[in-house]
């Protein structure tokens, strides 16, 4: 059965890698993208997709009040307006990359969100997000499916954020302290297979993927190594310090608890999670450095 995807946001990490995948993985589906800066995407006609992807938005987070405002004209008014021709255009379902940042980070840096925990975003990022799957829910109706989607940290070939900042670092330190923390993240194989499957059985509902298995930070910084063969040693001598210095926020990245229940991200029995973390690093490196 072929169906007729429109990704928003052309230039997007998550459109880029779902278009490539679909290429090389799912003949039946049919991927056009469209930039929607400016106002020209409003004259395009949508009556001949099935779905829209939409991946559009500020993907990184920022503290800068003064980006408040672009936040959500983009990350929620943008979100909205997109969906709203959609469903008036017959499109039948409309998939939005949302983020895990809308449940927010607890003070500690442990932060556990289970089935029952409800979204508390700590800034404009999360947020504005949120307001967007707000927003979503309105229009939803039996003719017109909303699919939102709440990943953790993604990962993998050419990805952006926190990722090459510590594949960098564990190409390079000698030294990395092996402290205990747990952490979800989901590689870019793993997620395009997702959404395919998303998509293909026209699904509704908010959905949490992530990994087979939980990360360690020090666990994937030594996968890393081991791609490049650089050694790199792991003493837990330090690990009474980083907890003494939990408040400061750049410790709280590299070391804290940021994880879905598993439960959450079950999916039908539909199995998304090809690729495990050792297979994913080997991937992500090999095909970066060639």
């Amino acid at each position: 059965m072929t169906k007729r995807i429109l990704i928003t946001g052309k230039n997007s990490y998550v459109g880029q890698s779902f278009t490539d995948y679909c290429s090389e993985n799912e003949p039946g589906l049919i991927i056009d993208s469209v930039s929607v800066r400016g106002d020209e995407w409003q004259s395009l006609d949508f009556t001949s997709y099935d779905t829209i992807l939409h991946c559009a938005g500020i993907a990184h987070n920022s503290s800068d009040s003064n980006l408040e405002d672009l936040y959500y004209q983009v990350n929620r008014d943008l979100t909205i307006a997109v969906a709203t021709k959609a469903k008036a255009e017959g499109v039948k379902q409309f998939l939005f990359m949302s983020s895990m940042i809308v449940f927010g980070n607890h003070p500690s840096g442990k932060t556990y969100i289970n089935a029952g925990t409800v979204p508390n975003p700590d800034n404009f990022y999360g947020d504005s997000k949120l307001q967007a799957e707000i927003g979503l829910e309105k229009l939803q109706s039996e003719d017109f499916k909303i699919a939102i989607v709440r990943p953790p940290m993604i990962y993998g070939k050419g990805s952006k954020g926190n990722y090459p900042l510590l594949a960098k670092l564990a190409k390079k330190s000698p030294i990395f302290p092996n402290y205990p923390n747990k952490r979800s993240m989901l590689y870019i194989g793993n997620l395009c297979r997702f959404i395919s499957l998303v998509i293909k059985h026209n699904d509704a509902g908010k959905f949490h993927p992530q990994n087979a298995e939980y990360v360690q930070t020090s666990e994937m910084v030594m996968l890393i190594a081991e791609a490049y063969d650089h050694k790199i040693f792991m003493p837990k001598s330090f690990n009474f310090i980083i907890n003494k210095m939990f408040r400061l926020n750049i410790i709280k990245k590299v070391f804290g608890e940021l994880y879905y229940d598993q439960e959450m991200s079950r999916y039908k029995n539909r199995d998304y999670q090809k690729f495990d973390l050792k297979q994913s690093i080997i991937l992500t490196e090999a095909v970066n450095e060639g």
